[in-house]
């Protein structure tokens, strides 16, 4: 489960880098912060079962802070 986290942080470093490449500052650094996170706790040799619960409770801030953003932060009609 451990690599599983490894790769991930790796795929979350490479959106990272293109998301600076695109002047997407805030966004660069949100994803620097969830590839360090990812990183780390590929390091912690946790068992498959604990691994599966942080990447569901890690999943369900997203979806929530997703839908948050989406529902009340964006601007109607995408900008336009």
């Amino acid at each position: 489960m451990g690599n599983m986290y490894k790769v991930m942080a790796f795929w979350t470093a490479i959106f990272s880098i293109m998301f600076y490449l695109g002047h997407m500052h805030t966004t660069s650094l949100l994803f620097l912060g969830i590839t360090v996170l990812f990183l780390a706790i590929g390091f912690l040799q946790l068992s498959e079962r604990m691994g599966v619960y942080i990447f569901a409770a890690f999943l369900t801030v997203f979806f929530i802070g997703f839908t948050y953003w989406t529902t009340f932060m964006m601007p109607l009609g995408g900008g336009h």
